[in-house]
C-alpha cells in the first residue's frame, strides 16, 4: 500500500481495530497511530532521494518478550513459558530495484551492503550488520528468496533490558524477506531458529532458542525444547485482563548489553554440571 494510503486510513480510523489487535492496550492507540505516522514519514524521507524508491510499503511488526518461567532451560533442552509483549519494533520496508539492502534505524546510521556479501566476518561480531546478514543467511540457505529492499526501523524494545531486543530485530528482518519475497511462507518457527544462528554464528552470543521463539511466535506460548531442532510449541490462550492479572515490568535503567561473556559462561557451566552426572545436559538427570 503507498505510503499517503496508510497514513490516511491511520487519521480515519480505518486501521484502529488493527493497532488494538497488535497493541492490547486501547489508552495506547493514539500513541501507537502517531509512532507509525512518524515512521512512514521517516521511511519516505530516509529514501525518498535514492533512485530506487518505492512508495508502495508494507509494514512488519515483531515483539519484545518476557520469561514468565523457565529462564536458561532452552539451551538445557527444557521446558519454557515465554509470553511476547506489546512493546515492539516495526519496520517500514520494501522492495527496491538496485539489489541492495539499506537498513535504517531511528537514531542510528545507515547500513547498506549487498546480498551477495553476507559471508561471516570477525570484525563485524557484536554489531547488527553481522544480526542482518545471519539472517539473511539462514534464509538463503534454506531455500527461500532473499534481495535489495529498504527498511526504516524504530523500536520500543529497549536495547539491554532482558526484553531480547536482538530476537526482535532478528524476527523483524526474516518477516521482511518473508512478506517481501517469499509470499509469507517462511513459518514462526524457521524464523525464530534463523534468529537463533543469526546470533549465536554471527553476532557471536551462544543464546539458547527460547528468546527467538517467543519472539516469533507471540502470545503466551509453552515451548518444550526436548528436541531443539524441532521444539514443540503451544499457544496458551489466556485473557490475563479477565482473570484479574497484569504482567508489569519495570524499567530498573540497568543494563546486560556488555555481558555477552558473563552470559555465555551460564551453559557451560550447567553443562559442566550435567556431565558431573554423566549426562550432557541438566534436562536428562
Amino acid at each position: 500500500m503507498l505510503i499517503n494510503e496508510i497514513i490516511s486510513n491511520i487519521d480515519s480510523g480505518n486501521l484502529d481495530e488493527k493497532f488494538i489487535d497488535i497493541y492490547i492496550d486501547k489508552e495506547r492507540i493514539e500513541y501507537q497511530k502517531n509512532r507509525y505516522k512518524k515512521a512512514l514519514t521517516s521511511y519516505k524521507e530516509t529514501f525518498g532521494s535514492l533512485s530506487s524508491y518505492s512508495e508502495d510499503v508494507l509494514i512488519v511488526s515483531a515483539p519484545g518478550r518476557t520469561e514468565v518461567g523457565g529462564n536458561h532451560t532452552d539451551h538445557q533442552h527444557g521446558q519454557v513459558l515465554a509470553a511476547s509483549i506489546n512493546d515492539d519494533a516495526i519496520a517500514i520496508a520494501s522492495k527496491n530495484s538496485s539489489d541492495i539492502i539499506n537498513v535504517k534505524s531511528e537514531g542510528y546510521d545507515m547500513i547498506s551492503f549487498s546480498p551477495n556479501d553476507i559471508d561471516k566476518k570477525d570484525s563485524e561480531e557484536g554489531t547488527t550488520i553481522a544480526l542482518i546478514k545471519g539472517v539473511i543467511k539462514g534464509v538463503m540457505d534454506r531455500g527461500f528468496i532473499i534481495g535489495g529492499f529498504d527498511a526504516y526501523i524504530t523500536s520500543d524494545v529497549l536495547g539491554g533490558s532482558g526484553l531480547s531486543s536482538s530476537a526482535a530485530f532478528e524476527t523483524l528482518i526474516g518477516n521482511i524477506l518473508s512478506a517481501l519475497y517469499n509470499d509469507m511462507k517462511i513459518d514462526a518457527v524457521t524464523i525464530a531458529i534463523i534468529g537463533q544462528y543469526a546470533e549465536n554464528y554471527y553476532f557471536g552470543k551462544p543464546c539458547g532458542l527460547m528468546d527467538q521463539m517467543a519472539c516469533s511466535v507471540g502470545s503466551l506460548c509453552h515451548i518444550d525444547f526436548i528436541d531443539p531442532s524441532n521444539p514443540v510449541i503451544e499457544r496458551i490462550e489466556l485473557d490475563m485482563d479477565k482473570e484479574g492479572y497484569s504482567l508489569c515490568i519495570t524499567d530498573t535503567k540497568g543494563s546486560h548489553a556488555d555481558l555477552t561473556p558473563d552470559y555465555a559462561a551460564i551453559p557451560s557451566e550447567m553443562k559442566a554440571v550435567a556431565n558431573l552426572f554423566g549426562k550432557d545436559v541438566l534436562t536428562d538427570i
